[in-house]
């Protein structure tokens, strides 16, 4: 069993329980899976940078990353019916937790200037989004080998009830968020 499901599930769980008195350690928070999504932007019929958005994504996750199209023409962007706009990966189980696990103890503190993740991007339901301005943080990525520079966005979407269970869920993880300023 991966290193972080197992405290997740030994240490988080039984902590969570009795921080908001739930009845049932199944109305813990759980994370459930994580989606990370690339959009092509505006090199959508440069078949070269969607190569290379997808080995990196392939590179990043493990997995073969699924191209996600156009379900409507759009004639002020140029785009038809049907085109490639972006590339997609979605992790659950064992690849999830090695991938929480590598994001919050190698990736974010080898981000450039990084002060934290914000703290504000949480929706409705308690699912986190995380926006990435460049993929070379990543260990998998040789900064050499860089050509295209692309951002992606990850969601986190999390089992629980509200936003702030969820929240401390993955302060629990291990997520670094920012510190809030008190005005």
């Amino acid at each position: 069993m991966n290193s972080l499901n197992k405290i997740y599930k030994e240490q988080i769980v039984p902590e969570l329980v009795k921080e908001f008195e739930l009845k049932n350690v199944n109305e813990a928070p759980k994370l459930v899976k994580v989606v990370i999504n690339v959009g092509i932007g505006q090199k959508l019929k440069d078949k070269e940078h969607l190569a290379a958005v997808k080995n990196t994504l392939t590179r990043i996750t493990g997995q073969q990353p699924v191209e996600t199209k156009a379900r409507k023409s759009i004639s002020n962007f140029k785009i038809r019916e049907g085109m490639v706009v972006g590339v997609k990966v979605t992790m659950r189980g064992k690849r999830l937790w090695d991938f929480v696990e590598k994001l919050v103890k190698v990736t974010l503190p080898r981000v450039r200037d990084f002060r934290g993740i914000s703290g504000n991007a949480f929706d409705s339901k308690g699912n986190y989004t995380l926006g990435f301005n460049e993929h070379v943080s990543f260990p998998e990525i040789d900064q050499d080998e860089v050509e295209i520079v692309h951002g992606m966005e990850m969601v986190f979407v999390v089992d629980s009830k509200d936003p702030e269970m969820s929240k401390q869920l993955l302060v629990k993880l291990g997520f670094p968020f920012k510190k809030e300023e008190k005005k």
